[in-house]
């Protein structure tokens, strides 16, 4: 029988549970519940890393769709009651219950917002990272990474050019399985 630490430990695993990211170099995530910069290869990127699996966010990032993303089971966390959502569209009330929905999933991805990145990086496995090269305005950020617990297996620079404003990176971290 496990015992009650075990236990929690258990429940805050999730094989693949990927945090998928573009934040600035001062931690900004967004303004306004929007992007604020548009880089069209980490969009491209972003969709064919999240097509056909679960992505998990808060309900202002739902809301910052136009419409739901295709080829995706999109999971949205509220403490409303009753929130009205497009057929397909799942809704829980916590983070646990958004992780136990996408189980089956062998790779599901929180997407946001601040408050869901905050909450989700225990539970996560890695973080697809796309650090965006500069100080931004916003005002919803992503928490800082503790570099004891987590290690950059991936990087790839692009530099910024006629359809993106702003060099960038795609970093992939890992969290280490012993941090002791």
């Amino acid at each position: 029988m496990p015992t009650k630490f075990e236990d929690l430990n258990t429940r805050k695993h999730h094989n693949n549970l990927t945090l998928i990211v573009a934040v600035s170099e001062n931690q900004i995530i967004g303004k306004d519940n929007d992007l604020v910069w548009d880089l069209r290869t980490d969009m491209k990127r972003f969709k064919a890393l999240t097509s056909g699996h679960h992505i998990i966010m808060g309900r202002k990032t739902f809301e910052s769709f136009p419409k739901p993303l295709p080829n995706r089971t999109h999971v949205v966390i509220t403490r409303q009651k009753d929130y009205a959502v497009p057929e397909g569209v799942i809704v829980v009330n916590s983070l646990e219950k958004a992780i136990e929905i996408a189980k089956a999933d062998e790779q599901p991805y929180i997407i946001g917002g601040g408050e869901i990145y905050k909450q989700a990086l225990p539970y996560a496995d890695k973080i697809e990272l796309t650090r965006v090269h500069g100080n931004f305005v916003g005002d919803t950020y992503f928490p800082e990474i503790d570099l004891n617990e987590w290690v950059e297996t991936h990087r790839e620079f692009i530099s910024k050019d006629e359809i993106h404003a702003y060099d960038f990176s795609f970093i992939t971290y890992k969290k280490q399985t012993n941090t002791k």
